[in-house]
């Protein structure tokens, strides 16, 4: 019996997952209620740095900011809800077996509201950027990309430095070992599951936060950067040698960063 209802957890737990990542993907794709969508920006996006003429600049009030944080956050949750399935199944897996067995579920979809907070958090600064940015005319209105090669080739370096930086292994060695961290945070209750949502949220966050910061270089709405660095985010908690392919992927980054600033100057 005890077998029947963990499956059941587990399928709901899944099920739920994959209609927020495909809603959220959706929505991405359509373009979050912008004048074009992700598939059209995509399409005409250029080389990397490379400036873009797309008619006026956009006229930023509260309202669009507020279309940009949603754009921000809806395309974070389905990046980052992929790479929290694993950790959010041992936590409803981990609920059913104590106390609170039948609350298992709605204390898992708790956690994952946690979890998406911290992101949140990282949407807000992200709009806020992206606003400073356009206003410094270094970022495309339109197509919402990096149009300085400069500014482009430091950004890609800064991501190629944090690769090999303490932080991001202490947060990459958190996030591949989701057993090790429900053990050592857990908590009781609704708001213990809230709160140890949003404590891995951060470790998450600590993590992905510089490679999230490319889609600025790639172009925001970009869907081949959009997939491929949620593929990569994925990948790199699976890998058996994770600091060897961070680190490769630093210097990657690095080497890239470094040429696009060569051929600027």
């Amino acid at each position: 019996m005890l077998e029947r209802v963990m499956t059941r957890d587990t399928w709901i737990v899944i099920g739920a997952v994959a209609l927020i990542v495909l809603l959220a993907g959706l929505y991405t794709v359509m373009g979050i209620g912008m004048s074009m969508s992700a598939l059209d920006m995509t399409r005409m996006a250029g080389s990397v740095g490379e400036p873009m003429g797309m008619g006026p600049s956009v006229d930023w009030t509260w309202g669009y900011a507020l279309l940009i944080f949603l754009m921000w956050w809806v395309m974070m949750i389905a990046m980052m809800t992929p790479s929290a399935a694993q950790v959010l199944l041992l936590f409803t897996a981990l609920k059913r077996r104590g106390t609170q067995k039948t609350q298992a579920t709605t204390l898992g979809m708790i956690f994952l509201l946690g979890y998406l907070l911290c992101w949140m958090g990282f949407s807000v600064v992200a709009t806020l950027l992206q606003w400073l940015t356009e206003k410094l005319a270094i970022t495309n209105g339109r197509m919402m990309t990096i149009g300085s090669e400069p500014v482009a080739g430091m950004v890609l370096l800064t991501a190629g430095l944090y690769q090999f930086s303490s932080l991001k292994t202490a947060c990459l060695r958190h996030c591949r070992s989701p057993a090790h961290f429900l053990a050592a945070h857990n908590r009781k209750g609704y708001g213990g599951a809230l709160r140890m949502g949003m404590h891995h949220g951060a470790y998450c966050l600590g993590c992905c936060w510089a490679l999230m910061a490319l889609l600025f270089v790639g172009g925001i709405m970009n869907l081949y950067w959009i997939v491929g660095l949620a593929v990569y985010v994925l990948v790199e908690k699976l890998v058996p040698c994770p600091i060897l392919f961070s680190r490769s992927t630093g210097g990657v980054l690095i080497a890239a960063g470094v040429l696009l600033l060569v051929s600027a100057f």
